[in-house]
């Protein structure tokens, strides 16, 4: 019987981190879209917000950022969400765009699996997806 040795046991992911140019606006901008609980940050030095994704880890806001960066689609972060069209309705309420996979206005992507998703930015231009893959 082999043995589980702590060399063969996978990775798990601890944290993503996000370089932001304004921490106040990018922490109110993931705790009210996303609903994200913050959780206390051991630097206390003002420069960041550490938030719990539950079992897939943390999300850790960084300032610092110059704030003119142009992100590419392929990089972005992902979150589920029980409804997509639920979802669609809290971002129109904060006047937030969002595009399907190709870039249409309010376009919902269907993939082939039946996952629906949408792509916005957050404040500083971070590509996000949103979907429905629970």
């Amino acid at each position: 019987m082999a043995q589980n040795k702590p060399e063969n046991t996978p990775a798990i992911l601890n944290h993503i981190a996000v370089y932001v140019a304004d921490l106040n606006k990018a922490t109110t901008f993931y705790e009210s879209v996303f609903n994200l609980k913050m959780i206390p940050e051991p630097f206390k030095d003002n420069r960041h917000t550490w938030f719990t994704l539950g079992p897939a880890g943390q999300l850790h806001l960084i300032q610092g950022a110059k704030g003119n960066e142009t992100f590419d689609k392929n990089g972005h972060l992902c979150f589920s969400v029980p409804s997509v069209d639920e979802f669609v309705k809290k971002l129109n309420a904060k006047n937030i765009s969002f595009e399907d996979w190709p870039g249409k206005k309010d376009g919902i992507t269907l993939r082939v699996d039946g996952v629906k998703q949408i792509y916005f930015k957050d404040p500083d231009g971070h590509w996000l997806e949103v979907n429905d893959a629970r």
